[in-house]
């Protein structure tokens, strides 16, 4: 089972780096062409034009399934 480690994405427009922390965290890039939110409990995008936008940095972990 895999569980996130990470929920960040980078904005391929202004190429700054954005990541929610926590649920409810949502971040807007300085630009404003992208947002993440969720933390660890969900993985949320936003964007202005397309998936296109943004280069998903998000990470993952193996952990048992118990």
């Amino acid at each position: 089972m895999r569980r996130k480690k990470r929920n960040a994405i980078k904005c391929n427009h202004c190429g700054e780096i954005i990541e929610s922390t926590y649920r409810h965290d949502f971040r807007t890039c300085s630009c404003g062409t992208v947002s993440v939110d969720g933390g660890k409990d969900y993985l949320r995008r936003c964007f202005k034009n397309s998936p296109d936008d943004y280069t998903d940095l998000s990470e993952y972990e193996e952990v048992d399934s118990e």
